[in-house]
């Protein structure tokens, strides 16, 4: 018997069903460990706090974006990743088959969902991760940022554990330079202040 086998409304039952099976994002953790560097960030976290970049950063992306849709995109981005796992941002062999595995794995978990929902958060997943508008070019500036940080207030940790260079690091935020000039200087002086603390290497 599944837990929602009471209930009479098959869409909310759907819903519920949905809502609980990505309560296993909140065990899906991350390379980044938090800022106190007590423990890594789970996927949930790293969600939320994805989302809060969005609302307070988005000015810095453009004119006219629309910030809620920025902030569902950032809910969603990495819900696939309940199946698929989190793929180190810098792993190489990780990445060979990084695609195919989250689209399986939106397939899978997005089709619990009632139809209009299932095809509302996989439009939003899917324009995320297409880069193409505004709102998720955004988001990606968001995405890419968030453990940027994390790693220089962490001196490097994650960078280090991956022996990650400064040039891979700012061919992954490339996506910043091409939308946000003021944020870019976010990622330029971090970069270099932490090649010249000895946390990046050269």
């Amino acid at each position: 018997m599944n837990n929602f086998d009471f209930l009479d409304n098959d869409r909310l039952k759907k819903q519920l069903e949905f809502l609980v099976e990505i309560d296993k994002m909140k065990q899906v953790f991350r390379r980044t460990v938090l800022v106190d560097k007590s423990r890594r960030e789970n996927d949930a976290e790293h969600s939320w706090h994805f989302a809060l970049y969005g609302m307070l950063l988005n000015e810095y992306c453009g004119d006219d974006i629309d910030v809620n849709k920025v902030i569902r995109i950032g809910l969603v981005h990495d819900l696939v990743e309940v199946y698929a796992g989190d793929t180190f941002a810098y792993d190489a062999k990780g990445k060979l088959d990084k695609t195919q595995r989250e689209l399986d794995a939106a397939d899978k978990l997005f089709s619990m969902l009632p139809d209009d929902q299932r095809d509302e958060i996989r439009a939003l997943w899917d324009e995320f991760e297409a880069k193409e508008t505004k709102e998720s070019r955004c988001a990606n500036v968001c995405d890419r940022l968030q453990p940027l940080i994390h790693n220089f207030l962490t001196d490097g940790h994650t960078w280090k554990e991956g022996d990650v260079s400064s040039a891979q690091v700012l061919e992954r935020m490339d996506i910043i330079r091409e939308t946000s000039p003021e944020l870019w200087k976010v990622v330029t002086g971090i970069v270099e202040t932490s090649v010249k603390q000895g946390i990046l290497k050269e």
